[in-house]
C-alpha cells in the first residue's frame, strides 16, 4: 500500500496550515487506498494570528510541530525524524503558514528562502526521484526547490505569478479545478483556496493532485 508524507505548517491559514486543504488532502488519500504520515518542522511560528479579528498577537509565541499536531490528531513527526523509504510521495497542502513558517515568502516575495529544515526534507523526495504535490501558496517553494525553468501554478494572481517566474520558474495559469504537472520534476501543484470559493471548489483540484500524485508513483 502506498504511503505519502505530508507536510504541516501549523493549523489556521493566517498563520499556519489552512485547514480545509489538509484535511481534503488526508480524505483523498484515504478514500483512495493510501497511507499518510503527517509531518512539520520543529521551528517557532513567524507570528501567532486571531482567526477571528484578523489581527496579530505581539505576546503570543507558538511551535510550527505542536500546532501541526492539532490537525494531525497528534500523529505528527519531526521532519528530521523522515525515512525516506518509506514513502512514495511528498503532499504539501498551503495556508499561509506555508508561505511564512516554511518559507519566507509572504515578507521577503521573490528573494524568499525555504527553511533549511523544510529544504534538508523536501530534497530527499527530490533526490529519491519522489513526486511532490503542492497546494495552495505552497508552489512558491518549487523555483527555490528545483532546477530553472520547473512549472507549477499559484492560480492567476498577477503579482505572485510574476514573483514565480522571477525566481526561475515558469508559471502556467490555472482554474480551481485544474492541476499542473512538471512530468520532468515530477510536481503536481493546484490552487486551491488561492482561487477556491468554496470548500466544494477546493476539493476539486485537491481530489486530482492527489489521484495525479499515485498514479505517478507507479511511474517509477
Amino acid at each position: 500500500m502506498k504511503k505519502v508524507a505530508v507536510l504541516l505548517s501549523g493549523c489556521g491559514v493566517f498563520d499556519g496550515t489552512e485547514i480545509h486543504e489538509s484535511v481534503l488532502t488526508l480524505l483523498c488519500l484515504s478514500k483512495a487506498g493510501a497511507h499518510y504520515q503527517c509531518f512539520a518542522p520543529d521551528i517557532k511560528q513567524m507570528h501567532v494570528v486571531d482567526h477571528l479579528t484578523g489581527e496579530v498577537d505581539a505576546t503570543a509565541r507558538r511551535n510550527v510541530l505542536v500546532e501541526s499536531a492539532r490537525i494531525a490528531r497528534g500523529e505528527v513527526k519531526s521532519t528530521t525524524e523522515l525515512a525516506i523509504a518509506e514513502f512514495d510521495a511528498l503532499i504539501i497542502p498551503g495556508g499561509f503558514g506555508a508561505a511564512k513558517n516554511l518559507c519566507n515568502f509572504a515578507t521577503n516575495g521573490s528573494e524568499c528562502e525555504v527553511d533549511p529544515l523544510v529544504t534538508d526534507f523536501i530534497n530527499e523526495f527530490i533526490l529519491a526521484k519522489k513526486p511532490v504535490g503542492f497546494i495552495c501558496i505552497a508552489p512558491m517553494m518549487i523555483p527555490r526547490l528545483y532546477p530553472h525553468g520547473v512549472k507549477g501554478t499559484i492560480g492567476n494572481d498577477s503579482d505572485t505569478v510574476a514573483a514565480f517566474n522571477l525566481m526561475g520558474g515558469e508559471h502556467q495559469v490555472a482554474t480551481v479545478h485544474e492541476i499542473v504537472v512538471d512530468e520532468a520534476n515530477r510536481i503536481v501543484s493546484t490552487p486551491a483556496y488561492m482561487l477556491a470559493g468554496s470548500i466544494a471548489e477546493a476539493h476539486s483540484g485537491i481530489e486530482k493532485l492527489v489521484a495525479k500524485v499515485l498514479e505517478m508513483t507507479d511511474a517509477r
